[in-house]
């Protein structure tokens, strides 16, 4: 499909603007999701951690087909795998599972044994971050399921903006989100859910680096504990 819009910063700036104003949560993650899609077409692409299927089913809704990049870390809780292999069952999205270029025991056989603990921001890079940016190679803009209110860092994060580090238009539907929206959503429309959000994993990444947070805690704390790291650096 042809781009109708060159994806620049300004474009970015202007079309965050575009969906400032619509209240409605669910109302303006469908809008910025179509207009993605009818945007960029077959150049546009969702991510998804599969700790649930909130953002690619609404991309689902908006753009059907939709591809959703998942990275296949060789890290992940088998119940990760099972909620992405169970949300590609139910709903009519294009899974792009992308991998490593190394197998752990390859990663491991080079850097040595569990690397995330000697120098996560490697493992991280090499796992998660460079296979990302090959994949997103192929796409002119993304989208996540970044929300505001999921820590400090990610609290000024916009509905579209700029990814300089890939020179790409981001989106983020669900900026605006609460808990609370993002649960009454997956009740109304029976959204598959990762089972580990039953026992405390609030934001959940690589088994080894990723453990529940109690109540009140910020979301993401269970992440990297003890290591000072927040992000993985896909989103910075």
């Amino acid at each position: 499909m042809t781009i109708a819009l060159r994806p620049t910063p300004l474009l970015a700036q202007a079309a965050d603007g575009w969906f400032a104003d619509i209240a409605d949560p669910v109302e303006q993650a469908l809008t910025v999701l179509r207009w993605a899609g009818d945007t960029f077409g077959d150049d546009f692409a969702i991510t998804s951690s599969m700790a649930d299927g909130l953002l690619s089913h609404l991309a689902s809704e908006a753009v059907p087909g939709v591809h959703v990049v998942f990275l296949d870390t060789g890290y992940h809780f088998a119940e990760t795998i099972g909620t992405r292999d169970w949300i590609t069952s139910v709903l009519p999205i294009t899974l792009v599972n992308v991998r490593p270029e190394q197998t752990v025991a390859e990663q491991d056989a080079e850097h040595g044994p569990r690397l995330h603990e000697r120098d996560p921001d490697l493992c991280c890079s090499l796992r998660k971050v460079r296979p990302l940016a090959q994949a997103l190679s192929g796409y002119v803009a993304w989208g996540s399921g970044v929300r505001r209110d999921e820590s400090p860092s990610r609290a000024g994060t916009r509905v579209v903006e700029w990814d300089a580090k890939r020179e790409m238009i981001k989106v983020n539907p669900l900026a605006a989100w609460t808990q609370d929206d993002v649960d009454r959503y997956v009740a109304a429309h029976q959204v598959p859910v990762n089972p580990l959000q039953e026992i405390g994993y609030s934001s959940i990444g690589c088994a080894p680096c990723t453990r529940p947070v109690a109540p009140g805690e910020d979301p993401r704390a269970g992440r990297w504990v003890g290591l000072g790291k927040t992000e993985c650096g896909l989103h910075t």
